[in-house]
């Protein structure tokens, strides 16, 4: 199954992308599954927290992905 995924602020810097497409995920993958294959590229994502939406729509971790799905991971917004 393929997916793209973006990053937003914090995550994108620390990835050094803004997308990333995976198109080698199996079928019952969550979101939860996406963001473990992104903590394995990249471990300083390990432990930051994140929002996530799939198809421009918030969703806990367990969601489970369909095939040309976006998802996009948030860090929590901050500021004065």
């Amino acid at each position: 199954m393929q997916v793209r995924v973006r990053l937003f602020a914090g995550l994108r810097e620390r990835f050094g992308a803004e997308e990333i497409l995976l198109d080698d995920l199996p079928g019952d993958a969550t979101v939860s599954t996406v963001r473990a294959i992104l903590e394995s590229r990249c471990p300083d994502l390990r432990g930051l927290p994140a929002a996530a939406a799939v198809n421009l729509a918030y969703v806990p971790g367990d969601r489970r992905l369909e095939e040309g799905d976006e998802v996009a991971l948030l860090p929590p917004v901050s500021g004065g």
